[in-house]
């Protein structure tokens, strides 16, 4: 396989060395690349205990692109599993639907560990997810030891290490077991936007109502408008041409003031009113202009033609003075 990639690409140096550090099956998982294809894997991991995955042994497929580890890779289950679709490349942060969130310090080992770690978890519509009952689940759990794969040719059975109940975890583990924690469905952000959404647009109609009364209410309680204002005023203020020497109750607010002065002050009127002679000017002057031009270009013709017949007079005119000589 090696004579057949160029050794020297990046993605090519990455999935060698990842392919020799996953070559020994774990007790969880296990992946290589294809005889024929560097860049397909196919892949095994064991059912997370106490869920209802526990003794189920699911295969599937891992597709990396040219630019990886740049871009992620795609994730497709083969094995029916009751949280996965079979053959529907599944959607986690991970994979190659949302490459905005792939780090490219992730491997593949990162991803199966993330796919352990998130098959208890509710689908919540992500794409690829299933909802199955646990029951459901559990029985596709015990019918998953006798799916052999065609491709590979590997056997549920035999492709991971038998579970001991003493097995210590390896420190790549670990790591790896750290970074899938930083992995989610997208379901979940999703899910979770849309419930804010659908929270917020329940309790605006309440919040709606709420601004509403609330509103009604500091309307009663601010101060009158300028048209109660000028209402009010204007009896004052007739009371107060009529008895100049009694003073006021109390004194008047300001907005008070500028509503009684707009009262007592008249209409005001147009500083310079348009006068009907240059208002009737204006539209008339483009008529004059035309007229004038026409008078203009008449005189014109005339002079040209009276010179003509001048001239015309006089060759005439030195004509015959030169025939009778």
């Amino acid at each position: 396989m090696e004579s057949k990639y160029n050794l020297k690409s990046p993605a090519v140096k990455r999935l060698m060395k990842e392919a020799a550090e996953l070559r020994d099956p774990t007790e969880h998982y296990h992946a290589q690349p294809l005889e024929d294809n560097l860049f397909e894997w196919h892949f095994t991991v064991r059912g997370p205990p106490d869920s209802d995955f526990d003794g189920g042994v699911y295969h599937g497929r891992i597709v990396l692109p040219p630019e990886y580890p740049m871009k992620p890779p795609s994730i497709i289950l083969l094995t029916p599993n009751g949280r996965f679709e079979v053959g529907k490349k599944i959607c986690l942060s991970i994979s190659g639907h949302h490459p905005e969130t792939w780090q490219p310090s992730w491997s593949i080992r990162t991803a199966l560990i993330a796919i352990i770690g998130f098959m208890p978890t509710k689908g919540e519509g992500a794409i690829g997810s299933l909802d199955y009952t646990p029951e459901e689940r559990r029985a596709l759990a015990k019918k998953s030891q006798d799916f052999s794969c065609e491709a590979c040719g590997c056997s549920m059975r035999s492709a991971l290490l038998p579970m001991s109940p003493g097995s210590a975890s390896r420190p790549e583990d670990r790591a790896d077991k750290e970074r899938a924690q930083q992995i989610s469905f997208k379901a979940e952000s999703s899910s979770s936007a849309r419930a804010s959404v659908n929270n917020a647009a329940e309790s605006s109609p309440s919040t709606a109502q709420q601004s509403e009364a609330s509103t009604s209410g500091g309307s009663d309680s601010k101060e009158p408008t300028a048209t109660e204002q000028v209402e009010q005023s204007s009896p004052a203020a007739s009371e107060a041409s009529s008895s100049p020497a009694a003073p006021p109750s109390r004194p008047l607010s300001p907005r008070q003031r500028r509503a009684q002065q707009q009262t007592q002050q008249p209409p005001r009127r147009a500083a310079f009113p348009a006068s009907p002679v240059a208002a009737g000017a204006a539209p008339n002057a483009p008529a004059d202009a035309s007229h004038t031009g026409s008078a203009v270009l008449i005189v014109l013709l005339t002079l040209a033609l009276a010179a003509l017949i001048f001239r015309r007079i006089y060759l005439t005119n030195e004509y015959r003075f030169h025939y009778e000589l």
